[in-house]
């Protein structure tokens, strides 16, 4: 695999630069537990991401998006039983998630400043404009990247605007990122690179199935072990 004629890396950011579908579960094993006498904790767990992914085209990713599907799946599991102080702890997960501090993934700020001297850095990443930009300046790496691009989904389409924005070709374009659905698969059919680097829980929807055998991809098991690859 050559990466020689790469001159733009972009990094997913939740999951590849912080820690983030953690806060996710752990706001829905509470949500789970709460409602638990009206039906076991894994058939709410189901309805919530049915509720979540019928309402990504609504409210697209993110936090706020969360709290509004919690409060549309209290409705469902309840049968439209729910009272003030079910509401109130609706809101306050989804303001607790909002507030959780940013947690760097191991090795992640070393990484990004080797990589800023000889590439050009930018940020491609889903969900709400305002919460992304709020955990970017948190995470104190904001300065290593030279463009944020916030998209409501990551699909071919999304990522041929952003090369043509960098005024780059495909082929000098690398994605780096956790999901294979969003990071990977369309990044390598537009004609650029994707470096896979997982993180230990995937939330299902970003799940894929699918074998990967391409010469412009690579999966690794950590950041770091990706900057040793390209230092070769």
């Amino acid at each position: 695999m050559s990466i020689q004629h790469i001159k733009v890396i972009a990094f997913d950011a939740d999951d590849t630069l912080w820690i983030n579908e953690t806060i996710f579960r752990n706001a829905e094993q509470a949500f789970a537990k709460r409602l638990s006498s009206f039906l076991p904790e894994d058939d709410i767990v189901k309805v919530l991401l049915d509720t979540e992914i019928r309402n990504l085209q609504h409210y697209g990713y993110g936090i706020k998006g969360f709290t509004l599907s919690l409060m549309e799946a209290a409705l469902r599991i309840t049968k439209n039983n729910v009272d003030a102080d079910l509401v109130e702890f609706i809101l306050d997960l989804g303001r607790g998630m909002l507030a959780e501090p940013i947690e760097l993934l191991p090795g992640i700020e070393d990484v990004l400043d080797e990589l800023s001297k000889q590439y050009k850095l930018v940020v491609a990443t889903k969900g709400d404009l305002l919460d992304q930009e709020r955990k970017l300046v948190k995470s104190g790496l904001i300065d290593f990247f030279h463009h944020i691009e916030i998209v409501s989904d990551k699909k071919e389409m999304q990522y041929k605007k952003l090369v043509k924005h960098l005024d780059i070709e495909p082929g000098e374009f690398l994605m780096v990122g956790n999901s294979l659905k969003s990071d990977v698969i369309p990044v390598l059919a537009m004609g650029g690179h994707a470096f896979h680097i997982p993180f230990h829980t995937t939330w299902v929807h970003e799940e894929s199935d699918e074998e990967i055998n391409h010469s412009k991809f690579r999966s690794f098991a950590s950041a770091q072990e990706m900057l040793n690859f390209m230092r070769n």
